[in-house]
């Protein structure tokens, strides 16, 4: 991989990153500056509803976050578009689609197959 596509893949990451970041800030402001008083109940269990989904996007970006460092990590390192599983380099459009995989898709697909088989 050359350096212009490592360049584009780190500013993606990066791009990433901040968008993450910036919406988890505005998350912790509107959950602090939200004080409302609901009169009906069913109104107050739809905004803990909405709270509690906004809640579990928020955790699942926070996940998010640790692979995108690791893959600004793996560029910086020179290993980013390098399979774990087999060594083979991964396609520039599956790091398009998924630029934190660290699997080929061959790699992918035969661990999709085992988790499928094992029910997990």
């Amino acid at each position: 991989m050359d350096a212009q596509d490592l360049q584009y893949f780190k500013d993606a990451l990066n791009g990433m990153l901040d968008d993450i970041l910036r919406k988890s800030e505005e998350t912790i402001e509107d959950m602090t500056e939200s004080g409302e008083v609901y009169a009906d109940p069913a109104d107050r269990a739809t905004a803990e509803s909405d709270r509690a989904f906004t809640l579990r996007l928020r955790d699942r970006e926070r996940k998010l976050i640790k692979k995108v460092q690791k893959a600004i990590n793996r560029i910086e390192d020179g290993n980013f578009g390098v399979c774990v599983e087999c060594g083979d380099d991964i396609s520039i459009p599956r790091l398009k689609a998924r630029p934190m995989t660290t699997l080929c898709i061959n790699c992918k697909s035969k661990q999709e197959e085992d988790e499928a088989v094992r029910g997990d």
